[in-house]
């Protein structure tokens, strides 16, 4: 039979209160308390951290503080990884973000999603879809990425943009829902 978690992040429904899945997010808090505590001269500490709650970190990476997640090892950041002030992450679901990504204060990015079906929701059910994040994207602030989403190479996502959809590589997209606006030179 599989467990709750195995179905949380096949992206089935899923029962959040499974005691696994409370440990694992009370063990993603733990860890996330500890990162929000620290100053900005325990660079290495801060590394250790995110090399503990993230399932991969890349090298150079750097997170503003405060950082909220629920699980962190779904999400995954290549080298050269930014994130400023308030960010929060919802990873239910792998969560990908390539190399020389940038995101905004205050960007949401989620997986976590809830049934359309009124008992389902009721019972407590919910699921996840996984979201990807291209290399070279800069997603500016207030941004949300919604589940099931994927961001382009060499996009920008618009400050306060809501993304329901793809984003196709090169592209900046603004607005609720985001559509795009420009395309950009990929050789630029």
């Amino acid at each position: 039979m599989d467990t709750e978690r195995e179905k949380m992040l096949r992206g089935e429904l899923y029962d959040p209160t499974d005691p696994e899945l409370v440990a694992d997010r009370k063990a993603a808090r733990a860890l996330t308390r500890r990162l929000n505590r620290t100053t900005e001269a325990e660079t290495d500490r801060r590394w250790e951290l995110l090399a503990d709650l993230f399932g991969t970190v890349g090298e150079e990476c750097y997170l503003e503080l405060p950082f909220r997640c629920d699980y962190g090892y779904n999400i995954h950041v290549g080298d050269s990884f930014f994130a400023n002030f308030g960010c929060v992450v919802l990873d239910v679901c792998r969560v990908e973000i390539g190399r020389n990504c940038m995101l905004g204060p205050g960007v949401h990015i989620y997986t976590a999603t809830h049934p359309l079906d009124a008992s389902e929701r009721v019972a407590g059910l919910e699921y996840g879809k996984p979201v990807t994040i291209g290399d070279d994207v800069w997603i500016g602030g207030r941004a949300v990425l919604n589940p099931g989403v994927t961001v382009g190479d060499g996009s920008v996502i618009g400050s306060g943009a809501v993304v329901t959809e793809d984003v196709p590589a090169n592209a900046v997209v603004q607005g609720n829902p985001a559509t795009v606006v420009k395309e950009l030179d990929s050789e630029s």
